[in-house]
């Protein structure tokens, strides 16, 4: 064997993973740590392995760590390289909005696994690279009382290199003002609180009355009665002019959190935001009304967004023959990195771009990331937490910070390009009523029911 030869063994042997045998490799434990503050509440999830590769995944933001759980005995024992037959195996226990959040942490963190024991990244193993980095576009709430204000903050988001936007326009900002939305007695009140996440200790009472809050914020759009007088249009209008006042017309500015109003007044609102050319208009309605979706795009040249609580590509099928510009799926609800890699596919067909939603950790961004990089017609990515000054320390691994200049960089790393997460930094902030992180789920090993559909 000549020198150059000795050489290339070395370096073959150098690229393998002797300590991993992926046809060998078996789930052996599921567990999760449940936070809060990155921005929202989220459960950080781990499935471990015989041969001591661990993945991460993560359960959807204000979705329960059950949902997960759940699923462990039908995987305990299982080679987590067999993704698309475990998915299968797992996907009829997911479900619209949260209910897809336990499928989906699960199916990413088979991703991740595979990658590491094959030694590539997940967008390789999707079909590798149309773009080098993800272009990250900053969500920001509409928090403060005038157009100018939300435009500073905005404005400060430009500073920081981002060049994608997002910001409120909707009943949130006119509620509170005498004769801008005609209301039936009663009903907006259910709109100025929030149910909220996890809560401990608390009497049947006060269980009740969040129950009554959640239940009046479950009431669809087209049955709520709510509409904007001329005032309250006159008063948006305003407020959107003001914040295209201060960040210009070079960034691309979408809208979101209009309200529970009816189509008629989805279509009122697109029809006057136009003149500041929003990059989108955000689930003006419940997705569900696909109809109803085909006449507000049609009435209106703003671009008409939609999809983050839709699960599986069957469910974003009928929307997709629609008519809308941009659908807008979250991986955590969506069923995970393959799943939503074929949504946007399928959209692709149609014309319609795919932008991403993401508001939880940097698990969860670098999942959509790794899809991001890997799919044509891509758009933008969410980003919720510029605020949130420990959210870049929940893992190791990534470059820091990982949203840089309004981008993020894909590493060739393997699986997800995590390393690991710091335990430190997630006990800090743990849900009210958690008692620790990691703890042992052996009380879900031996869950068991007949669970096919047909007979």
């Amino acid at each position: 064997m000549t020198i150059d030869e000795v050489r290339l063994a070395e370096g073959v042997e150098d690229n393998i993973r002797t300590a991993s045998r992926p046809s060998e490799l078996r789930i052996t434990d599921i567990r999760v740590a449940e936070i809060v503050g990155a921005p929202f509440t989220s459960a950080l999830l781990k499935i471990y392995t015989n041969q001591g590769l661990v993945g991460f995944g993560e359960v959807r933001d204000g979705a329960s760590a059950t949902y997960a759980l759940m699923l462990k005995s039908r995987l305990l024992g299982e080679n987590p390289c067999d993704i698309d037959r475990l998915f299968r195996r797992i996907k009829q226990f997911g479900g619209h909005g949260r209910q897809g959040g336990g499928v989906s942490a699960i199916e990413i963190a088979l991703w991740d696994l595979a990658g590491k024991a094959y030694g590539v990244p997940v967008y390789q193993m999707l079909g590798g690279k149309f773009r080098d980095k993800v272009r990250v576009y900053c969500d920001t709430d509409a928090e403060k009382p005038s157009g100018t204000e939300t435009g500073k903050r905005l404005k400060e988001r430009m500073d920081m290199g981002f060049t994608f936007l997002k910001m409120d326009l909707g009943l949130a900002q006119i509620s509170h003002i005498p004769g801008a939305v005609v209301a039936p007695a009663g009903v907006l009140e259910g709109f100025r609180s929030h149910a909220g996440g996890r809560r401990v200790g608390q009497s049947l009472e006060q269980r009740r009355a969040r129950n009554a809050v959640y239940d009046a914020q479950n009431v669809p759009h087209p049955f709520t009665g709510l509409h904007f007088t001329e005032k309250g249009l006159d008063l948006l209008d305003q407020y959107i002019h003001e914040v295209r006042e201060v960040i210009g017309y070079e960034v691309p500015l979408a809208i979101d959190h209009v309200g529970h109003i009816s189509l008629q007044d989805g279509i009122r609102l697109a029809r006057r935001i136009e003149k500041y050319a929003p990059a989108w208009l955000e689930d003006v309605i419940p997705w569900q009304y696909t109809d109803q979706y085909r006449q507000l795009q049609e009435a209106t040249s703003v671009p008409i967004c939609t999809g983050e609580d839709i699960y599986l590509k069957e469910g974003f099928e009928p929307l997709l023959n629609s008519g809308i510009s941009v659908i807008h799926p979250d991986l955590l609800t969506s069923g995970g990195i393959l799943e939503t890699k074929k949504i946007g596919d399928a959209a692709q067909d149609h014309g319609i771009a795919m932008a991403i939603h993401m508001a939880e950790s940097p698990i969860a961004a670098m999942a959509a990331a790794h899809v991001a990089i890997a799919t044509e017609n891509f758009m933008a990515l969410e980003f919720h937490s510029v605020e949130v000054d420990w959210w870049d320390d929940i893992v190791t691994g990534l470059p820091k910070p990982l949203v840089k200049d309004g981008f993020i960089t894909v590493t060739d790393k393997p699986g997800l390009g995590i390393d690991d997460v710091v335990d430190e930094v997630i006990s800090q902030h743990l849900q009210e009523g958690v008692k620790g992180i990691w703890l042992p789920t052996d009380h879900w090993d031996d869950e068991y029911s007949w669970d096919r559909t047909w007979s």
